[in-house]
């Protein structure tokens, strides 16, 4: 190295001007990446992730809970390689737009006495290991017969 610690005429941060060299690379010592340990919390993250999608901060305090010293950014920066985000509502998820048109409710004082009179739609999703699907059934509201159902892995039209 061209650097000598020893020298007694110039300083190691005059050398280290002379040369245009930063001081902490004089200073800084590889460390070898655990593998095996990292991927130890990558199973931990993953398996606690699958019984409670939460957030960075509780699954920092949870990893705690069970031995790990891991900081914050090392599971945030984990977390976002294995694609997993927290599920919560969404601030003002449920305020409607004031252009959008409020439709009157067609049933409200209708008695509902045979099957066919009257059927409903409905849409919803599950949750699967990698992702969502979309269950769609079509219901008769007299005697709650699903008269027809589809099930898609995309939330769009077809």
């Amino acid at each position: 190295m061209f650097i000598d610690k020893g020298d007694r005429e110039l300083s190691v941060r005059q050398q280290c001007e002379l040369l245009g060299f930063n001081r902490s690379n004089l200073y800084y010592q590889y460390r070898e990446k655990d593998l095996e340990a990292e991927h130890r919390l990558r199973k931990a993250i993953d398996e606690q992730f699958m019984k409670d999608p939460c957030g960075v901060i509780k699954m920092v305090h949870y990893l705690r809970r069970l031995g790990y010293t891991s900081g914050e950014k090392l599971i945030r920066r984990l977390m976002r390689s294995m694609n997993l985000l927290a599920i919560y509502p969404k601030p003002r998820l449920s305020q409607k737009h004031p252009e959008h048109r409020i439709y009157p409710y067609l049933l409200r004082g209708v008695e509902i006495i045979r099957a066919n009179q009257v059927w409903a739609a409905d849409i919803t999703y599950i949750q699967l290991a990698r992702g969502f699907c979309y269950p769609v059934a079509i219901m008769d509201w007299f005697s709650r017969y699903v008269l027809s159902w589809r099930l898609s892995n995309t939330l769009d039209a077809s």
